[in-house]
């Protein structure tokens, strides 16, 4: 169940503290683009150059205190504005209302009995905030001249909503003012609630997450100050870093891909009342209906009134979950960490290795991951590590003869070992890099969870030795299971237990009993973590040829509508929403 973040009331801003030359601003800005577009720093030096850059950042917050444009009040006093439109413009108001779950935060309550699959909630298109409102909007001139705008669709979103809070008029004013004022994402952490997520693999995303937010903020404060086309947005008086964190974690917590009007492709989109609900495990029960034109939900389980109505965000590991949404589930069956691995080219077999690879439509190097479940692997992981580990007459049978396409589709089959000596060997890698990965935390898990024990620790704290414990736990099942398969497989060596056979031709050969692939290897995507490559290759292309240098700013997380949407990487998505 998703942690919701919580909201601070903040008052009006009335003016800087200080007056703040626009010279002297736009120096700091120009230091801060300079350090966040430079090459990536050494290993072992990345903590260093995140506090350069949070300094940085610092000193622009300070200059910026009391610019920043908030509303008077708390979420709540707009809830009953933000039912009142949507019941206006046609959304599903009846069955829930908006209310506090304690640690969960804002979510939606049954207000009578709701039975599994009912359709509970619908919203129609012109409630959304999508990348097309935002063409058309204020925001469409800059965007048609604006690579980085173009190429970076989230980016487009935060624009937007911040030029229509700026509004007072604005047809989305009372969804956007039961937003929260902040998160509860890394971005939102202090310095030393980040530190407890040294050493663990989720800390080079966050790292990323807030040298991407910097670069990307000083540079459209350039854009705004300098771009003629920017010159009408009610943002060129005040555009603080402050604004832009909270646009682009609205965003991140919230974005989904929907169909556009023809359908022809998918577009992002904010869905006001629907991203209140908090997520729990199961099943997408969220689609799009093109001949209505309506994002429609049914319910994931039978609620009782008053329970909280839940839906589900997809397929996220807890990293993603925290970096992205701002919260920890402690219960997620789809928690899982990453893990490198390649074939070294320098390595005498590697030609022929690449090769069985190919084959099986998994590169020679990649990044795969270990699951919370048992067995730990996916099929594509098992495939690899089949042929990592292959001699040099096995792998001859994957790339001649008669049935040397039929093996292929085996490689990934837990049911058909290469030979008792590769499943040895397999195994025994897996169980030593998992035993070499644990000696890199500086903590323990006995250690994490006595530090969870401590009263004054605060939320953000939590969160972050929460997920260090939760990679080291599966990295410890993975290291267990790596023992017990080798040991299992070392005895039938032992007893001289005869190979399983397959037959050619036989469907079942394709179905996979690891993990939870039912298809050819070749015919599935090699892992989830690889997903959003893509896109992220498009937008750095696009930063670089705006001379703004490195990566993305947001990782598309979102929550999944069905048949509509696909998973952004090793993330999509929550605040979950509210």
């Amino acid at each position: 169940m998703g942690k919701k973040s919580r909201v601070k009331t903040q008052k009006s801003g009335t003016g800087a503290a200080s007056v703040v030359s626009p010279k002297e601003m736009m120096n700091l800005v120009s230091d801060l683009l300079q350090k966040c577009s430079g090459p990536a720093p050494a290993p072992g030096k990345e903590w260093e150059e995140y506090i350069q850059i949070r300094s940085l950042v610092e000193k622009i917050r300070k200059k910026q205190k009391g610019l920043s444009v908030v509303f008077d009040g708390t979420r709540d006093d707009f809830f009953p504005e933000l039912m009142s439109w949507a019941a206006e413009n046609g959304a599903s108001c009846e069955g829930f209302e908006i209310s506090n779950f304690a640690e969960e935060g804002y979510g939606l309550k049954a207000t009578r009995d709701i039975k599994a699959e009912e359709m509970f909630l619908w919203i129609p298109r012109k409630m959304l905030m999508t990348v097309e409102s935002a063409k058309n909007s204020v925001l469409g001139p800059l965007y048609s001249q604006d690579r980085i705008l173009q190429a970076m669709g989230n980016v487009t979103l935060a624009f937007h909503l911040l030029c229509e809070r700026a509004n007072p008029a604005s047809f989305w004013l009372p969804y956007i003012r039961t937003l929260p004022s902040e998160y509860d994402i890394p971005l939102y952490f202090e310095e030393d609630e980040v530190h407890y997520l040294q050493s663990t693999q989720a800390i080079h995303d966050v790292f990323s997450q807030y040298k991407n937010t910097a670069r990307q903020y000083a540079y459209f404060y350039k854009v705004i100050q300098t771009h003629p086309n920017a010159s009408k947005l009610p943002l060129k008086d005040s555009f603080t870093y402050d604004d832009y964190r909270w646009a682009v974690s609205s965003v991140m917590t919230r974005q989904n891909q929907i169909p556009t009007e023809d359908g022809s492709h998918v577009t992002l989109a904010l869905i006001p009342l629907w991203d209140m609900c908090n997520h729990t495990n199961g099943l997408i029960t969220t689609g799009y209906n093109l001949e209505d034109d309506r994002c429609e939900c049914v319910a994931l389980q039978d609620y009782k009134q008053d329970e909280q109505i839940y839906i589900f965000y997809g397929t996220r590991s807890n990293a993603e979950l925290v970096i992205h949404n701002g919260f920890f589930h402690d219960n997620n069956s789809h928690d899982r960490v990453k893990i490198k691995l390649g074939v070294s080219k320098s390595e005498r077999l590697y030609a022929m290795k690449a090769e069985v690879l190919a084959r099986a439509g998994i590169p020679s190097s990649s990044i795969f991951a270990l699951h919370c479940s048992e067995p730990p692997i996916s099929a594509q992981l098992l495939a690899f590590l089949r042929v990592f580990c292959m001699t040099e007459d096995e792998l001859k049978e994957y790339l001649v003869g008669d049935h040397a396409i039929d093996k292929i589709f085996t490689l990934g089959n837990a049911e058909f070992p290469v030979s008792w000596e590769n499943e040895i060997k397999l195994w025994t890698f897996l169980e030593t890099r998992t035993t070499l990965l644990l000696k890199t935390y500086k903590t323990s898990t006995e250690d994490d969870r006595s530090l969870l024990e401590k009263p004054d620790l605060s939320f953000h704290s939590k969160v972050a030795i929460k997920l260090r414990l939760a990679e080291k736990e599966i990295l410890e099942k993975a290291m267990a299971s790596g023992k017990s398969k080798r040991e299992h497989f070392q005895k039938q060596l032992e007893e001289g237990a005869p190979l399983p056979k397959y037959e050619e031709s036989n469907i079942s050969l394709l179905e996979n009993s690891v993990s939870d692939s039912k298809l050819p290897i070749i015919l599935r995507k090699l892992e989830e973590a690889d997903e959003a490559g893509e896109e992220e290759l498009k937008m750095n292309e696009a930063l670089s040829d705006e001379n703004a240098g490195g990566d993305v700013l947001v990782n598309g997380d979102s929550k999944q509508l069905s048949g509509t949407e696909t998973e952004n990487r090793e993330t999509p998505y929550g605040e979950g929403s509210a």
